[in-house]
């Protein structure tokens, strides 16, 4: 009982003392991008996209303690790594699973402090060059490793 009591206190000393760095992540896709996603890719894809990013910039920067109150992301274009939904439906050619293209992504965003007061901006993409380096899991495995490279270079200019 006693050392359950220690055990609970220390537990308690450090979840107190650790700094609460809770960051407001807003996702959106630009008007272009919108329009690419309705023409080809399919709209439900724009959720499927900002849901990533805004988890994957979530996480980074929590786990980096960066001091940003709010940071809005914007994704320019992004391209799928294997077919969507839509483009299977509206082209028959498409396999599901053995067509691959080179994917990827370019984002844009911006930081906000407490205040309200801007402390950065970044602007990245990537896009896959080669096949052989595609090891293609998903519809957008190239965006999200895009997002991933964003999040840990943007965490970084502002850490």
């Amino acid at each position: 009982m006693r050392i359950a009591t220690i055990a609970i206190s220390a537990l308690a000393g450090l979840v107190m003392a650790a700094p609460a760095f809770a960051v407001t992540v807003e996702a959106r896709v630009s008007t272009e991008f919108q329009d690419k996603l309705k023409k080809d890719f399919g709209a439900r894809e724009a959720t499927v996209l900002t849901d990533a990013l805004t988890q994957k910039v979530t996480r980074i920067f929590e786990e980096r303690g960066v001091d940003a109150e709010r940071v809005v992301l914007t994704i320019e274009d992004a391209k799928p790594s294997r077919p969507t939904m839509n483009q299977i439906s509206s082209k028959p050619g498409l396999d599901p699973i053995r067509s691959i293209s080179l994917g990827g992504a370019r984002v844009t965003g911006i930081a906000y402090d407490a205040s309200g007061k801007e402390i950065g901006t970044f602007d990245y993409k990537w896009y896959e060059n080669n096949l052989e380096n595609s090891l293609v899991a998903t519809t957008w495995t190239d965006a999200r490793t895009s997002f991933d490279r964003f999040a840990r270079r943007f965490a970084d200019k502002l850490g």
